[in-house]
């Protein structure tokens, strides 16, 4: 299985105006939080890049990518039907291909040794186990209410890597007990969704069938969780960190994320320290 397409989402009506906003990045230069993106995806070998945006967003986007514009498809979701109904948009430029996916209004940073890209590191392993993977972060019980999560059992001997077997949106502490402990996590923690999947066509199929039936909204995470029981779909530990720019201060740690992570991290540090020191005084 090789993984030469993406798509991003980035049409939702509180998250379209997310991937226009500019940071500087870890090389000192000025970008949109949608180029940072498009290049995790590129950077992790994609040939292809499909935006999902909201009817009338198309010249922004295409703006705000910068030199990448003419490597992208934009597909408008005409109708807010959800997350599930979003990833479906891109029904026709998927085909029946493995596609990586990555949401509008969350920046990555890898933790990785050798410095691969989360993305880079979740498609290999989809490569390698030739199987859909999601990244997943062990993430505390009180943030539950924010993420996707699932439950699973470890792979033996691959001690990043879970058989998952279910999966829930947004739980309370009390279902998350119920369903989504994970044998050898501790205590209080689960596997949250990162923000990137590696998904086979069998998601698309599901979403079409969700879309041809009564409910207004089609939802993402009742489709993996049927493609999980019917298919081997595993899940990731990623070595990195999610920064969703879309909650309460989430772009400004965001950037100080990206300017630690960079060359000027010592002269970031030290105006923090100044900050901290004066306080109410400035």
């Amino acid at each position: 299985m090789k993984i030469k397409k993406a798509v991003v989402t980035a049409a939702g009506r509180n998250q379209r105006g997310l991937p226009l906003q500019t940071l500087v990045d870890r090389d000192r230069v000025q970008k949109t939080a949608l180029r940072i993106i498009v290049e995790e995806a590129l950077n992790a070998g994609m040939e292809e890049v499909c935006i999902v945006i909201h009817p009338g967003d198309h010249d922004a986007y295409a703006t705000a990518a910068g030199e990448h514009a003419r490597r992208l498809r934009f597909v408008e979701q005409t109708a807010p039907r959800g997350y599930g109904h979003a990833v479906l948009c891109a029904r026709e430029f998927i085909g029946n291909d493995p596609f990586l996916h990555l949401v509008g209004d969350h920046l990555y940073l890898s933790r990785d040794e050798q410095g691969k890209p989360c993305a880079r590191q979740l498609v290999e392993i989809a490569e390698a186990e030739q199987c859909a993977v999601s990244a997943v972060q062990p993430t505390r019980e009180t943030m539950l209410t924010n993420y996707g999560t699932v439950g699973g059992k470890r792979v033996p001997v691959k001690p990043l890597l879970y058989n998952i077997e279910s999966v829930l949106e947004k739980p309370t502490p009390t279902e998350a007990e119920q369903s989504l402990i994970v044998p050898g996590l501790r205590a209080g923690y689960y596997l949250c969704f990162f923000g990137i999947h590696v998904l086979t066509p069998a998601v698309m199929e599901i979403l079409e069938r969700q879309a041809r039936g009564d409910a207004p909204n089609v939802h993402l995470s009742p489709a993996l969780a049927e493609m999980a029981g019917g298919e081997r779909y595993l899940a990731y530990e990623m070595k990195g960190r999610r920064y969703d720019i879309g909650v309460q201060y989430g772009l400004l740690v965001a950037q100080l994320a990206l300017a630690l992570d960079g060359p000027d991290r010592a002269e970031v540090l030290a105006q923090l320290v100044e900050l901290l020191a004066t306080g109410r005084d400035l």
